[in-house]
């Protein structure tokens, strides 16, 4: 069966799942978009849009790039061959950018943390990002530019009202 043709500016993004969490703690350095191993009742699941990063992370072992701490929550319909919710499920990867992504997460204070969730043309991706966790006073500085930010796109607004 072959795939539709994307139409121009469709990106084919079906957003499962955020993580927002991860971008109040964390720093994000780089990212990169990972396959996800999974079987048939995770897929009937996520398609329902339901599952849950906030916890999650992801840990080099060997070779292979695990995702841990992940939520998908068991199938509905599912039968007594149903998935167990939190298991770990292995994240698909080149060997080059396993060799990369272990270079900046082996640093001291660095991490993988999972951005995102969706389907990619029908396909379960997870967006994947080496990040460093935030200090108090970087959170605190972080949210100060975001309401400064609003304040100016609030009076821009007014201003084009007049």
């Amino acid at each position: 069966m072959a795939r539709d043709k994307k139409k121009p500016g469709d990106d084919g993004l079906q957003v499962i799942c955020r993580n927002r969490r991860a971008l109040h703690d964390y720093a994000i350095h780089d990212t990169l978009e990972c396959g996800l191993v999974l079987t048939g009742t995770e897929v009937k699941s996520l398609r329902a849009g339901v599952a849950n990063l906030e916890d999650a992370y992801a840990r080099i072992e060997g070779n292979e790039v695990w995702l841990l701490g992940s939520d998908i929550p068991e199938y509905a319909m599912g039968n007594r061959m149903n998935h167990k919710p939190r298991r770990n499920r292995k994240l698909l990867l080149h060997r080059r950018e396993i060799r990369r992504f272990a270079a900046k997460a082996e640093q001291k204070g660095y991490t993988l943390v999972p951005l995102r969730m969706y389907f990619k043309d029908g396909v379960a991706k997870v967006e994947l990002a080496v990040a460093s966790g935030k200090q108090e006073h970087d959170k605190r500085e972080a949210k100060k530019k975001a309401e400064a930010q609003r304040e100016i796109r609030r009076s821009m607004a007014e201003r084009r009202r007049r």
